[in-house]
């Protein structure tokens, strides 16, 4: 009796792996819905309103210095050494590569480009957008304010918005953007959420941000991710000129490497059956054959030379030849 071998969790798992990866026809690509257009403008407003209240020296900046004196670092000291590793979360190289690594295998396995696109367009918009902001505005951290109740704006700094929270959004906020399922896109961006907001009170615990700070930096993430769709048409023309010079290379190696090397043909003439056919139609001469039957070497007549070779000698007498000096 033959019985199946029973399959774990993970044979399960690695079984799906090696399924025939497909090109995903069934995900929608967002678009630039009214909805979405609203809701760009609604937090392009919250936006302005952030740096205005900055600005002015409302109360919002009255609530950043209350923070930073609080000092959270002093209070809640045990956990400093969890929110050191935690913080991380929010840093552009780290969490770029672990993204970058989870969208370039699923680039591979659904022969799409999309995902490593979407995220170097998301991440580009983040470095000019908060970048631009960051230094335009040239706000002091808390480390190094000069005046108590001032709001430290054009004084050289580059930590407004802040970036780890912009960071964070974008970064994370991306995995549920190319989510592939409704399910899995509002768990994504539940997590997503709550991982950005953590890493900016973070940020706000090690004193290196205003709490301010904090929430444009998580304004302009959300803005970057709404505002994505779009460029999708701009990624969809990369993708196909992508795959176009891919397939463009291909051809061209196929059809060199299985290109035959080109030779002079070779003409083959069939031997006719007239032999004197042959030989009168030949442009070369004849060969010389000695008339008569073949002779034995024994029955040769011997050929003497024509004189010899050896120097004269007076004393010397031709052999065969008797000399009349002898007795």
């Amino acid at each position: 009796m033959r019985t199946e071998p029973k399959l774990t969790r993970l044979d399960r798992v690695f079984a799906r792996l090696d399924r025939e990866p497909e090109r995903p026809a069934h995900i929608d690509v967002p678009k630039m819905s009214r909805h979405r257009i609203v809701l760009v403008a609604a937090t392009a407003a919250f936006y302005g309103a952030i740096v205005w209240a900055v600005v002015i020296t409302s109360w919002l900046v009255r609530l950043d210095w209350q923070v930073m004196f609080f000092r959270p670092y002093q209070q809640w000291s045990e956990i400093h050494w969890f929110v050191d590793y935690y913080v991380v979360l929010g840093q552009r190289g780290p969490t770029a590569v672990m993204v970058a690594a989870w969208l370039g295998w699923r680039s591979w396995r659904q022969h799409t480009l999309r995902p490593l696109l979407a995220l170097g367009v998301s991440l580009m918009l983040l470095n000019i957008t908060v970048g631009a902001a960051k230094y335009g505005m040239g706000r002091l951290g808390p480390h190094y304010a000069t005046v108590i109740g001032s709001n430290e704006m054009w004084r050289g700094g580059d930590i407004f918005p802040s970036g780890h929270t912009a960071n964070a959004v974008v970064t994370w906020g991306i995995l549920a953007y190319l989510a592939s399922t409704a399910r899995a896109q509002r768990w994504l961006s539940a997590v997503s959420a709550v991982t950005s907001l953590g890493v900016g009170l973070a940020t706000v615990y090690l004193g290196t941000h205003w709490l301010s700070d904090v929430l444009l930096g998580w304004v302009a993430g959300l803005l970057i991710m709404l505002a994505l769709p779009w460029f999708e048409p701009l990624i969809a023309r990369a993708e196909a000129r992508i795959f176009g010079l891919r397939d463009r290379w291909r051809s061209r190696r196929s059809g060199t490497a299985s290109a035959p090397v080109s030779a002079p043909p070779v003409v083959v003439t069939p031997l006719p059956a007239d032999r004197d056919d042959v030989a009168a139609r030949s442009p070369r001469a004849p060969a010389y054959l000695a008339p008569g039957p073949h002779t034995a070497r024994s029955e040769r007549t011997p050929v003497t030379p024509a004189g010899s070779r050896r120097p004269p000698h007076p004393e010397r007498l031709p052999r065969g030849s008797t000399s009349s000096a002898h007795p």
